[in-house]
């Protein structure tokens, strides 16, 4: 048996909704971002995002785990950003995120039990429902964390999308020598 050196304590349910993901969806403001709107005097919109996420979205895709953004605003530096990741599916300006998760998953012929999604507000929740594992950031709305499966320990753009990377990752069978040779 594969020793779980990252959550050596997680719940089985959440292990095994885990372990059927084929493709990981992520909100952007307040879960790959700190949820703050920054604009520069001009009216540009600014965004920080985490090295650290950056680095377990690109892993994702490199062991086969479909990455996905799905968000309601539209943004240019998110853009950039997912350019610079490889992530080709990017859907900005979506309200129905669960629609849009849906579409993602036909195209890809993949059933939402295949899905993750992970949010912290209440336009994640219908994506979040209709998941087979719903992720909510540590700083998520209470009722964001109450239909989740699974919390990170990290906020939103402080790190936790790399706690779910690393979590789907780990559960599904990459030894810490394999993601070693992966640098």
């Amino acid at each position: 048996m594969m020793s779980h050196l990252l959550y050596p304590n997680l719940l089985d349910e959440v292990r095994s909704r885990a372990q059927r993901v084929r493709l990981a969806a992520f909100d952007v403001d307040g879960t790959l971002t700190d949820g703050r709107l920054l604009y520069t005097e001009d009216g540009h919109e600014i965004k920080a995002f985490h090295a650290h996420d950056g680095l377990g979205l690109k892993r994702l895709q490199h062991y086969g785990i479909e990455v996905a953004i799905i968000t309601a605003r539209v943004s240019h530096a998110l853009a950039l950003r997912a350019g610079e990741l490889g992530i080709t599916h990017l859907y900005q300006g979506r309200d129905k995120k669960r629609n849009c998760l849906a579409d993602i998953a036909a195209a890809l012929h993949l059933s939402l039990e295949e899905c993750a999604m992970i949010g912290d507000d209440l336009p994640d929740l219908a994506a979040m429902r209709a998941a087979g594992l719903a992720v909510a950031v540590a700083n998520a709305h209470p009722w964001v964390k109450a239909a989740a499966h699974w919390q990170t320990t990290r906020q939103g753009g402080h790190g936790a999308a790399r706690e779910v990377c690393d979590l789907l990752l780990e559960v599904q069978g990459f030894s810490k020598l394999e993601q070693d040779a992966w640098y």
